[in-house]
């Protein structure tokens, strides 16, 4: 497929030229065209291929459609089942961090990359990153999965513009009407809700969520917990091995704040039943009055919030700070990326799976599936890409519809490459600007940091079972009924992960962290 539709290219370059950005004039493929199910491990990932600008085009580029499936309800249940009935579709699209990789490589339900490349498509070394194939090599030479949004050391080094999507977020009109006051300690936070929720009791008729957090899961809640360690700048270190965060001083302190707030009844209940969907609604009514949140995962509920009102949306502001009043150390993706993807061996077509693949990695495949085509979405100015007026018009006040629409601006996230995309970078909404740019200050580099061990290792069962005890731990801390019992509710944390092997997991994941400097080139 590839191999026909660049072998044209290139033979009528000379005659056609080349448009701004390296961007080849579409040439429709004469391959066949085919079909690939594409499972997206996601419930939320809705949009189908077919009926928009981008995926109508590249289908006309490759000769290949998808058909996207997507699970209702668990996901994880969903992706078992796949696996255990062995009906992979013929590709796969999850966490990286998700056991599922690991377990589908271990049964050899997927096929090596790099063999297929070698064998179908060799143009797929030319277009995947270095750094990137490095790193999700296996110990047997070969490369089951690629990602997305992969950042390495060098790339945040060579690049001034990558931030972190953790914020610390605060609706604009209530914390002007209280002062803006400062949130970094933790007598000024327990103030500023304190004041925010006696001031602004309900929100067009409906209560002020006082404080609000993502979603509590089977591992905890990222808002209170690693998010927040991150910005009271935790260490992920100390003297060469790998930091117990959850026990660090200033951490427990805030998580006692935060006890201390549900006391008093500024913790609803909410924040601990609510799902994903829920808690968009609610950000959609803009019912929180702070939060620590990626702004990313929010976008959409923003634009709606700017279009209704500007004074009522969002802003990214200094959130907490440990004692010292040290800056957050705030991770931008590391060179795991966000998610993988994977060819199934139920996959009847893998040659095309690769070079489809190859097509997406590629400059021309990244400009598709960000800025779309030229003269429909976007125009040639002054030598660079703007988005047609119209087009980032409804980008801006209506997502769902711009997807439905045009599906560009990353619809097709699965190989986004933040790096090379970030030379077409265009100016940001005003509902997201400032969101994005807050945190680039306060970047740091975690990547060896995000440890996940193999799956069928004594230490990642072990670590598998801390976190389970740890989500149900963290929701009896914050709602403990005294100081007296938060700690007694700790210890037996504490206690019960010595007893699964805590000291076990601590050891080989700091031996995975010291590997992952050295594949990483931060350390000799």
């Amino acid at each position: 497929m590839r191999n026909r539709w660049i072998g044209v290219m290139l033979g009528v370059l000379m005659l056609l030229g080349v448009t701004g950005c390296g961007e080849v004039k579409p040439v429709e493929s004469e391959a066949t065209q085919i079909s690939l199910d594409w499972y997206v491990n996601y419930s939320w990932f809705a949009t189908p291929w077919g009926g928009n600008v981008v995926s109508d085009t590249i289908t006309e580029e490759t000769g290949v459609s998808v058909n996207f499936i997507s699970p209702i309800g668990n996901e994880t249940e969903k992706l078992n089942a796949l696996i255990a009935s062995d009906t992979l579709p013929d590709i796969i699209t999850l966490g990286y961090w998700e056991p599922q990789v690991d377990e589908m490589i271990q049964k050899d339900m997927v096929y090596a990359l790099n063999e297929l490349a070698d064998e179908y498509e060799p143009y797929f070394w030319e277009v995947t990153d270095e750094a990137a194939i490095n790193w999700y090599t296996k110990a047997d030479g070969n490369i089951y999965a690629y990602p997305n949004s992969s950042i390495s050391p060098q790339d945040l080094e060579e690049n001034s513009y990558i931030g972190s999507n953790q914020t610390f977020l605060v609706r604009k009109d209530i914390y002007e009407a209280i002062g803006s006051p400062d949130m970094t300690t933790r007598e000024g936070f327990v103030a500023a809700v304190e004041k925010a929720a006696s001031m602004f009791p309900l929100v067009d008729g409906k209560p002020l969520i006082p404080v609000g957090s993502h979603t509590f899961d089977n591992e905890g809640n990222v808002s209170f917990d690693k998010y927040l360690m991150n910005f009271l700048a935790i260490p992920w270190e100390k003297n060469g091995e790998l930091y117990d965060r959850y026990t660090d001083e200033e951490y427990i302190k805030w998580l006692k704040m935060f006890r201390e707030l549900n006391e008093k009844g500024l913790l609803a209940t909410d924040i601990f039943v609510d799902t994903r969907t829920q808690m968009e609604e609610k950000l959609a009514e803009g019912r929180y009055f702070c939060m620590i949140y990626q702004y990313t995962d929010m976008l959409s509920q923003q634009k709606m919030l700017y279009e209704a009102d500007a004074n009522k949306i969002y802003i990214a502001v200094e959130g907490p700070r440990n004692a010292n009043g040290d800056e957050p150390t705030l991770p931008c993706n590391g060179v795991n990326g966000w998610t993988l993807t994977m060819i199934s061996k139920n996959c009847e077509n893998p040659d095309k799976a690769i070079e489809f693949i190859s097509y997406l990695l590629s400059e021309q495949g990244q400009l598709r599936t960000y800025l779309g085509v030229e003269g429909v979405t976007y125009d040639m100015v002054e030598g660079k890409p703007v988005w047609k007026s119209e087009v980032k018009e409804l980008l801006d006040k209506d997502r769902e519809a711009f997807d439905q629409r045009y599906g560009a601006d990353n619809t097709y996230w699965m190989f986004q490459d933040t790096v090379m995309q970030q030379k077409w970078s265009q100016e940001a909404s005003p509902a997201e600007e400032q969101l994005r740019e807050w945190s680039t200050k306060y970047v740091v580099y975690n990547g060896p940091y995000e440890v996940y061990l193999p799956l069928g290792n004594e230490a990642a069962s072990t670590d598998n079972r801390i976190r389970k005890l740890w989500s149900e731990t963290l929701p009896q801390l914050l709602r403990a009924e005294s100081e007296e019992a938060f700690d007694a509710i700790m210890a037996d944390f504490v206690a019960k992960r010595e007893e699964i092997g805590f000291s076990l997991y601590m050891k080989a994941a700091t031996e995975y962290m010291n590997e992952a400097k050295k594949k990483l080139g931060l350390m000799e």
